[in-house]
């Protein structure tokens, strides 16, 4: 089965690429635009490697998460290692997320949800209130400032008049419902969204639920100027089962973590359900942005956004408590004027300042009950960043990009009152690091557009490096930083039927931060020496049928590669050198299938195929976990009536049954490496639209 999946998808592949599909080239694909650069750019022109994901691409899965929405874009790897515990790469290693999305930066309706640390809390995010993604692949701080992986824009406003009942429920307990409400106006336009999912998950100890709240508000007050609001609560707890040994995963998979026995000197150590072993977090998180158009070349935009966060986190050796409280503020003017036919050109200047306070708490954990005071400090997180942008277009062909950001951190620390186990007070500043970026794009037909990218890298330790699950502060760790280079192509057949976007890259990266554990368990970070990081990234998308007359209305063909060689470059640690092994954590190859059938009767058909090979899960390079093949399909079906639409659904995941992880932990202690996903379970569901 597996020999036939590939040589399938290779086959689809070859076909696509040399024409031998017939289509009506009649139609066309709608032509893809980015907001992510301040201001609306054609992605195939653009001098950057973007991918783009829209509304009809998310719901088209089975809206249990937002992992498979990811992982079908190439260079990017998403990880749930029990239901709500995500991790994120973009073109990079994970061994800086044990949990969480760190060194990428994330926006959410151009407000900074990445806090000053660099800390991101993407799974408070409810999957069906996002419009659309923009992922933008490598370091850009040209207008986003320290990040080393990648930037990820997520866009929830909508433009359609809509009114959406969504419920759906599967396999091991899963329930979903959620409501949304859009409204647009003249003036004025306005959106809410609530949602509750639930799930028992596969293993014991497992139970995730989440109840979310959103809404957006804008009004334009005079024609030239906009006020918007955007902001969510989400209330999110999730239980962590915990890592197995091989033994312990090949003699029951849908285990927690076991106690491990009493073994003299070493004590009894508790089982991950005996300590109530999770995650819980209440979120607020809003701002408010302004935009002014002067005039056909001038604009204004500045926004001011804060979060509250109330995290908990009962572990097997501690129970960890945090208030943090993170301000913003971004502000940026644009200038745009056409010049002649051959010259036209595009300015931004601004600013952007994010301040997080953390207040983190250790407790002994007395079977998930606080006991006493391990350790109590205060981190005061603060970065800010001056960018500038010229975009320069010089005929119809040749376009030119020239960027930097000067980026400026520092944190804080002094133990709290409470304290027992001080680890003094300090502070720690690095040094100001400049990020500069030059692209350069060249069309050479309709057809065919060449890119070259330099860029540099810069991702400084988060708040949870600084001071991790072992509650002493490191202010030795540095930032990560490095040098990217890359060239792509893009090109499309005359009616744009098809769309190819390839790239290759090398990331040379220097001090990349990687997680350790102590004998006790509790985590660590050091910095690694550097990396080398070569790649390539093939996106197809292709349009292989549309004729409302025929029983097969329209198909779409969509693949997204993804070949890595990441290696350590110069790691020694103590007597053990790593230097030439493979990075931690990402596999060589993952590819991603994806086919969606539209019918007649307004029947649909979606499958998605996913390969994964086989992946490092520690530095020596001596334990993987094995490669997999994911095969997913959903079925819906839409009943127009008088005023309404009625859609059901149904769908299966992993429908080969594979045994595999989307998650595993790296370079864990006592050989718990495994944390074993689900096996083939259904989801079924129905939805209303007014």
């Amino acid at each position: 089965m597996k020999k036939f999946l590939f040589v399938l998808s290779f086959q689809f592949l070859t076909t696509l690429c040399f024409g031998q599909i017939k289509v009506d080239s009649t139609q066309k694909l709608k032509e893809i635009t980015v907001k992510a650069y301040l201001s609306e750019s054609k992605l195939f022109n653009l001098p950057s490697t973007v991918t783009v994901i829209g509304k009809t691409q998310i719901q088209q899965n089975q809206n249990t998460s937002l992992v498979p929405v990811l992982n079908s874009v190439a260079g990017v790897k998403m990880e749930e290692r029990s239901p709500g515990s995500y991790r994120l790469s973009i073109r990079g290693s994970l061994l800086r997320s044990p949990f969480g999305v760190r060194n990428v930066k994330v926006y959410f309706d151009g407000l900074p949800l990445t806090d000053a640390s660099g800390n991101t809390y993407l799974n408070l995010i409810d999957q069906q209130s996002i419009s659309n993604i923009e992922i933008l692949k490598g370091p850009d701080g040209s207008l986003f400032g320290a990040n080393s992986g990648g930037v990820v824009l997520i866009n929830s406003q909508g433009t359609e008049n809509e009114t959406n009942i969504n419920a759906s429920a599967g396999g091991y307990g899963f329930f979903r419902e959620n409501i949304h409400l859009q409204k647009n106006y003249d003036k004025y336009q306005y959106s809410f969204h609530q949602a509750y999912q639930y799930a028992d998950g596969y293993r014991n100890h497992s139970l995730m639920k989440r109840s979310y709240f959103q809404t957006q508000q804008k009004f334009q007050y005079n024609p030239k100027a906009e006020l918007k609001f955007s902001g969510f609560y989400s209330d999110l707890g999730y239980q962590t089962p915990g890592g197995l040994t091989a033994s312990q995963l090949a003699a029951n998979p849908q285990q927690s973590r076991p106690a491990i026995p009493a073994n003299p000197p070493r004590q009894r150590t508790p089982s991950a359900e005996e300590q109530k072993a999770g995650i819980y977090n209440q979120t607020f998180f809003g701002g408010i942005t302004h935009q002014y158009q002067f005039n056909k070349n001038w604009q204004h935009s500045i926004s001011f956004s804060g979060m509250d966060v109330d995290f908990e986190n009962p572990f097997i050796t501690n129970y960890e408590k945090r208030k943090e409280v993170s301000l913003a503020i971004r502000t940026f003017v644009s200038y745009q004027n056409t010049v002649s036919k051959l010259l036209k050109y595009n300015w931004n200047l601004g600013y952007e300042y994010q301040h997080t306070n953390s207040q983190i708490r250790n407790y002994d954990n007395n079977r998930g009950e606080i006991g006493d005071v391990q350790a109590a400090d205060l981190i005061k997180n603060e970065s800010q960043f001056l960018f500038t942008r010229l975009k320069l277009d010089l005929g119809e062909r040749l376009s030119t990009e020239i960027s930097t950001s000067l980026n400026f951190a520092n944190y804080d620390f002094e133990a709290l009152p409470e304290s027992q186990n001080s680890s003094g007070f300090g502070t720690v500043k690095l040094n100001p690091e400049l990020m500069p970026r030059l692209a350069v794009s060249y069309m050479a037909n309709k057809a065919l557009i060449l890119r070259g990218i330099i860029s540099r890298g810069y991702s400084t330790p988060t708040k949870d490096e600084i001071r991790a699950s072992d509650a002493t502060i490191n202010p030795n760790l540095q930032a990560e930083n490095g040098w990217n280079y890359e060239l792509g192509l893009r090109t499309r057949t005359p009616f744009e039927r098809i769309y190819l976007d390839i790239s290759a890259f090398y990331y040379r990266l220097n001090n990349a931060i990687v997680r350790r554990v102590a004998a006790n368990e509790q985590d660590f970070y050091v910095n690694a020496g550097g990396t080398n990081q070569k790649g390539m990234e093939i996106e197809l998308n292709s349009n292989l049928l549309k004729n409302n007359a025929s029983f097969f209305k329209q198909i779409d063909f969509n693949t997204a590669i993804t070949l890595n060689d990441f290696k350590f470059r110069d790691y020694v640690l103590g007597e053990n050198n790593f230097s030439g092994n493979l990075l931690t954590g990402i596999p060589k190859t993952a590819f991603t299938n994806a086919l969606n059938v539209n019918l007649q009767q307004k029947i649909t058909l979606f499958v998605q195929h996913q390969y994964n090979a086989k992946t490092s899960l520690n530095d020596a390079e001596t334990i993987f976990a094995k490669s997999y093949q994911l095969l997913d399909a959903k079925l819906s079906w839409q009943k127009l009536l008088k005023n309404y639409a009625l859609t059901f659904h149904f769908g299966a995941n992993n429908i080969l049954n594979a045994d595999y992880s989307l998650g595993n932990d790296l370079n864990a202690f006592g050989g718990r490496y495994f944390n074993p996903a689900a096996k083939r379970n259904f989801v079924g569901g129905l939805s209303l639209r007014i």
